[in-house]
C-alpha cells in the first residue's frame, strides 16, 4: 500500500501515541461537537498488479465511546466511510471527491471508553478493478476516530505441483472469476492424455484439479518427480503404479526397464501377460503302458504318467501320434483309428483307442504340451520366392531364434480363400518350439469376434450416455410456470441481531425469558455445538404444561460464545410458521444460559426416513417436502438466507409435520440490488451448496433453493447420502462438469424434474420458493401426476454399489453383498433360507425374496433392485468375454 497523507482542508492530522510502552503515530480526527463534519483522509498512489482484479483493505482503528462527550454525543458518530478511486497515473495532490466511490461503512467490534483502550481490525474487499492502480480515502463524518495503519494486499494461489502437474503461483480472481482455471506442465518423465487444469479460487485456494500427469513407462512417482525404476525392476507402461520386481525366470536388466525378458530357455505363452513370469517347456510323460482290453475288436489302453518337470505350469495337455508299419513302410495311420475321448487337448493320463487292424505293426507317442511348448517366434518378414500356376516358394525370417537346440523348430503355415471370383490367399506362418507337438491356430477368427462385440458395446455405451444428457437438458412441461424475479421482490421485514452494539438487547426483543424453575430437563437426546440437548417439560404458571426441547450451554464458555448461542435464539424469535420450529423461550438472567423450543417426537428427517425406509407413499413424501417448502417461502418472504438446509436440520413431529431447524449458519440478506449476503470465513457443507456459494460465498435464496432440491433428493431417497461416497473435491468436480444426482428409485417424473430446475447452474433461472410451493400443491390436489415414475437404473454403481466388491471384483459373499446394499440385517435369514453363493442370489425372484422374511416395501424394492443389477453386469460382462 502507499502511505497515507493529510488534505489540508480537513481535520485529520498526525499524532504520536503510546501505548504498552512503545511509540507509534495516527491519522485522528475529533470534533464530535461540531454538525456537518466532512472531514478526507487520501493515500498515495497505490499501483495494482495485472492480474489483481480484487483487492483486500485492513484497517486497524480506534473509535472513541460517544457517551463520554456529554452533551456533545448528540452530534457524535461512532462509525466512518471507506472510498476509492481508480487511476492509470498519480494525479498528486489533486483532490476531487466526485471521483470516490463508496466501498463500506467501518464500524468497530469494541468502543473505547474513558478507562480502556480497544483496537479494532477490520477487512474489506474492494472488487472489479481495472485499471494501472488506485487511491483509498476515508471519510469522517463526526467521530472520534484515531486510523493506526492500513494494509492493502490481494491473495494468490501459490505455485504448486499436484498429481506431478506443476502449477504456477496464481492470483485470485474476483466476483466476476470466481474460479480461475489455470493448466499445468507434467514434471519430467511424466505424461498426461488430458491437459491437466486445477482452479484458484477467490481466497487463495486451490480447488477441483481435473486431469493428472503419469510417470511414462520405466519410471515412477517420487516425492513429487518421476524415478527411473531400480535395476531388477520395471514398469511396462505409463500408469500412476511403482515399479516392480521382475518376475521368476527373466532378466533383470539395468535402471529403467520397461519389460524383463525371458531368461535362455524359458517362455511366455501367447496367452501369458508380457509383464509376468516366464516358464520352462515340460518334459516327457513317464511309464506309457499299452494295455489290450478287446483284442478281437482291435481295441486298447493306453495310460501313462504326468512328465516329471512340468516347467512351472499347470495348464498340461497331452496328444497321441501313431504310426502304422507294414514291414519296412511305416505312415500316419489317418483317421481310421478311433481314440476315446479324443488324440489331442488331453488333460487325463489315458486314452482308449479302438479300430485297430489285425497283422499290423503300430507305434503311439504320447506328447506333453503347456502354454510354452506353442512358442512362437516373431515372423518379422515373408517373401515370396518362386510362383507357378499351382505352387508358391515362400521364406520368412524369424526373430528372436530360440536358444533351445535339442528339440526342433516346426513352422505351420495357414491359408484362407478370400471371397472372390479370382481366388488369392491370406497365408499365415506359426514357429512352433515343441516336443514333436502340433496344434491349430484360430485367433484371426477369435479376434474378429471380440472385436465386432466390443464395437457393439461402445455402440450402446455412446447411445445411453446421449439419452442420459438429453433427458437432463430437455425441459419438462413445469418450465414455464415458475414466475420472473421481476415478479417476486420481497418485502425485507427480517431483523439480523447481529447489527445490534449489545446481543444481549436482540435477545430481550426477540425472545421471552423464562424463569429455570419453571424448565423440568427429562433426558438428554443429542449434542448440539455449544452442548447438550435435553426433552423436557415447560410449565408455566397459568399455560399448559408442553413438551420442549431444551439446549444448553456448555460450561466454561466464553462471552463470545454465549452470545454466538443466544443469536439463534434471536433469529428463530422472529420467526411464526407452523413450518418453522418455535422458540418457546429462553434463560439468560441465570447462569446456565438456555434455549427451549417446541418439541419434537421423531427428530431428524434423514435419521427418521432411514428408519422407515419404504413405509411411505410418494404422496405422503411430496406432503413432507410441501411442508419444507412452505417453511423456506416464509423465509425468503423475509429476505432471510438459511445457508444451512438439508434433511439433517429438519424436524419431524409425530404427525409427520416438517419444520426447518438450525439456524446456526443462516445469515439475513444485505440490501443491494443482488440481494446477496457475501462472507470470506466459515465453513460449506459442499453437498447440499449451490455452486456458486462454494465459488465465492454467495448466499441467496436462489442457493437455498440449490439445496432444497438435494433434500428433495434426500427426501425421495430415505435419507440416502447425497453423491454417496463421493469425496468434496469429487462433488465439486463433478457438479462443475455438469453431473446432477440421478433419481432415487421410484421418483415420480415431476418430482425429479424439480429437482433438476433446483440444480439449473444459472441461479436466476432457478424455480422461487413460492413457486415450488404451488407446484407441489399442483402434484398432491392431483395424485395420478405421481403415477408416471422418473428412469432408474440399477447399473449406476455410485447409486447403488450392488454390482461388484470394492476392488471392483465380483461379491465373494452374499453378507459382502449384503452390506454394500445396507441389508446386513438380512445376512441371517438368507443363510437360513439356504442362499449362501451369489449364484443362488441371482436366481431369486420377488416371492424368493418375501419368502425369507424381508417384507418392508422399501428393503424389498432395495434387494430386487440390487438383483437386477448384478445380472444386468453378469450379462455385460459375457458381451465382453465374447
Amino acid at each position: 500500500g502507499g502511505k497515507l497523507f493529510l488534505q489540508s482542508h480537513g481535520y485529520w492530522e498526525v499524532v504520536q501515541r503510546t501505548l504498552n510502552g512503545s511509540q507509534f503515530y495516527t491519522y485522528s480526527v475529533c470534533n464530535v461537537g461540531e454538525r456537518e463534519q466532512d472531514n478526507w483522509l487520501r493515500t498515495t498512489f497505490i499501483q495494482r498488479r495485472p492480474a489483481a482484479s480484487r483487492v483486500f483493505v485492513e484497517l486497524q482503528f480506534i473509535v472513541r465511546d460517544c457517551n463520554s462527550f456529554g452533551d456533545s454525543s448528540v452530534t457524535c458518530k461512532e462509525t466512518f466511510n471507506l472510498f476509492t478511486s481508480e487511476s492509470d497515473a498519480d494525479v498528486g495532490t489533486t483532490f476531487r471527491k466526485g471521483q470516490f466511490k463508496k466501498v463500506a461503512t467501518i464500524a468497530p467490534d469494541e468502543i473505547t471508553s474513558k478507562n480502556e483502550l480497544h483496537i479494532n481490525t477490520e477487512t474489506r474487499v474492494v472488487e472489479n478493478l481495472s485499471r494501472k492502480g488506485f487511491y483509498l480515502a476515508f471519510q469522517d463524518i463526526g467521530a472520534c476516530v484515531a486510523l493506526l495503519s492500513a494494509r492493502v494486499y490481494y491473495k494468490t494461489c501459490p505455485a504448486t505441483v499436484k498429481s506431478l502437474a506443476s502449477f504456477p503461483e496464481t492470483v485470485a480472481g474476483g466476483e466476476n472469476q470466481a474460479l480461475r482455471e489455470v493448466s499445468g506442465v507434467c514434471m519430467d518423465n511424466a505424461i498426461s492424455e488430458e491437459l491437466p487444469r486445477i482452479y484458484c479460487t477467490v481466497d487463495g485456494e486451490w480447488v477441483v484439479p481435473v486431469g493428472q500427469c503419469q510417470c511414462k513407462s520405466g519410471y515412477e512417482e517420487v516425492k513429487d518427480a518421476c524415478q527411473e525404476c531400480q535395476a531388477g525392476f520395471f514398469k511396462a507402461a505409463a500408469s500412476g503404479d511403482k515399479c516392480e520386481p521382475c518376475p521368476a525366470n527373466t532378466q533383470k536388466l539395468n535402471s529403467g526397464a520397461l519389460v524383463c525378458p525371458c531368461m535362455d530357455g524359458f517362455y511366455r505363452a501367447p496367452t501369458d501377460p508380457p509383464t509376468g513370469p516366464c516358464s520352462g517347456l515340460p518334459s516327457a510323460p513317464r511309464d506309457l503302458v499299452a494295455t489290450t482290453t478287446q483284442l478281437s475288436t482291435g481295441k486298447l489302453l493306453l495310460s501313462w504318467q504326468p512328465p516329471e518337470d512340468t516347467g512351472g505350469r499347470s495348464d498340461i495337455t497331452y496328444s497321441i501320434e501313431c504310426q502304422r508299419c507294414e514291414g519296412v513302410v511305416c505312415q500316419s495311420c489317418g483317421e481310421k483309428i478311433r481314440y476315446e475321448p479324443a488324440s489331442t487337448g488331453l488333460t487325463d493320463t489315458k486314452v482308449s483307442v479302438s479300430e485297430l487292424d489285425a497283422h499290423l505293426n503300430y507305434t503311439f507317442t504320447v506328447e506333453a504340451h503347456s502354454g510354452v511348448s506353442l512358442f512362437a517366434s516373431q515372423i518379422t518378414s515373408m517373401r515370396l520366392v518362386e510362383r507357378t500356376s499351382t505352387s508358391l516358394s515362400l521364406s520368412w525370417d524369424v526373430f528372436p531364434r530360440p536358444r533351445v537346440q535339442s528339440r526342433p523348430i516346426r513352422y505351420e503355415l495357414t491359408y484362407r480363400k478370400k471371397v472372390r471370383r479370382i481366388y488369392e490367399a491370406d497365408i499365415t506362418v506359426l514357429a512352433m518350439l515343441q516336443e514333436r507337438a502340433h496344434a491349430t491356430s484360430k485367433f484371426i477368427s477369435c479376434a474378429a469376434v471380440g472385436g465386432a462385440a466390443m464395437l457393439f458395446i461402445v455402440v450402446m455405451v455412446l447411445f445411453l450416455r446421449r439419452r442420459k444428457r438429453n433427458s437432463h437438458t430437455r425441459q419438462g412441461p413445469e418450465d414455464t410456470y415458475f414466475s420472473s424475479s421481476e415478479q417476486l421482490k420481497p418485502l425485507k421485514t427480517y431483523v439480523d441481531p447481529h447489527t445490534y452494539e449489545d446481543p444481549n438487547t436482540a435477545v430481550l426483543k426477540f425472545a421471552t425469558e423464562i424463569h429455570p424453575s419453571h424448565i423440568t430437563k427429562q433426558k438428554v437426546i443429542g449434542a448440539g455445538e455449544f452442548g447438550e440437548v435435553y426433552r423436557g417439560i415447560l410449565k408455566v404458571p397459568g399455560r399448559k404444561e408442553v413438551a420442549v426441547a431444551i439446549k444448553t450451554l456448555k460450561p466454561g464458555y466464553s462471552e463470545k460464545q454465549r452470545q454466538d448461542f443466544l443469536s439463534e435464539a434471536s433469529i428463530m424469535g422472529q420467526f411464526s410458521h407452523q413450518n418453522i420450529i418455535r422458540l418457546e423461550g429462553v434463560v439468560t438472567k441465570f447462569k446456565h444460559a438456555m434455549i427451549v423450543t417446541e418439541y419434537m417426537e421423531n427428530g431428524a428427517l434423514d435419521r427418521y426416513l432411514r428408519d422407515h425406509d419404504g413405509e411411505f407413499a410418494s404422496f405422503q413424501l411430496v406432503g413432507m417436502l410441501r411442508g419444507i417448502a412452505a417453511g423456506m417461502k416464509y423465509l425468503s418472504d423475509m429476505s432471510y438466507v438459511h445457508r444451512d438446509l438439508a434433511a439433517r436440520n429438519i424436524l419431524v413431529n409425530n404427525t409427520l409435520e416438517c419444520k426447518v431447524s438450525d439456524f446456526g449458519l443462516s445469515r439475513v440478506l444485505e440490501d443491494d440490488p443482488e440481494g446477496t449476503y457475501t462472507t470470506s470465513g466459515g465453513k460449506i457443507p459442499i453437498r447440499w451448496t449451490a455452486p456458486e456459494a462454494i465459488a465465492y460465498r454467495k448466499f441467496t435464496s436462489a442457493s437455498d433453493v440449490w439445496s432444497f432440491g438435494i433434500v428433495m433428493w434426500e427426501v425421495m431417497a430415505f435419507g440416502e447420502r447425497p453423491y454417496w461416497d463421493m469425496s468434496n473435491h469429487e462433488v465439486m468436480k463433478a457438479i462443475n462438469e455438469a453431473f446432477r444426482l440421478p433419481a432415487p428409485m421410484d421418483c415420480p417424473s415431476a418430482v425429479y424434474q424439480l429437482m433438476l430446475q433446483c440444480w439449473l447452474q444459472d441461479r436466476s433461472k432457478r424455480p422461487r420458493f413460492g413457486d415450488i410451493v404451488n407446484l407441489l400443491d399442483k402434484l398432491l390436489r392431483s395424485p395420478d401426476s405421481l403415477k408416471t415414475i422418473a428412469d432408474f437404473d440399477p447399473r449406476v454403481s455410485i447409486r447403488l454399489p450392488s454390482t461388484s466388491g470394492s476392488d471392483g471384483s465380483p461379491f465373494r459373499s452374499v453378507s459382502e453383498w449384503l452390506e454394500s446394499i445396507k441389508m446386513s440385517q438380512y445376512s441371517e435369514n438368507f443363510t437360513c433360507a439356504g442362499v449362501v453363493t451369489m449364484d443362488q442370489v441371482l436366481q431369486m425372484k420377488n416371492e424368493d425374496i418375501k419368502n425369507i422374511g424381508v417384507r418392508l416395501p422399501g428393503h424389498l424394492k432395495r434387494i430386487a433392485y440390487s438383483i437386477l443389477g448384478l445380472k444386468d453386469q453378469t450379462s455385460t460382462l459375457s458381451v465382453f468375454a465374447v
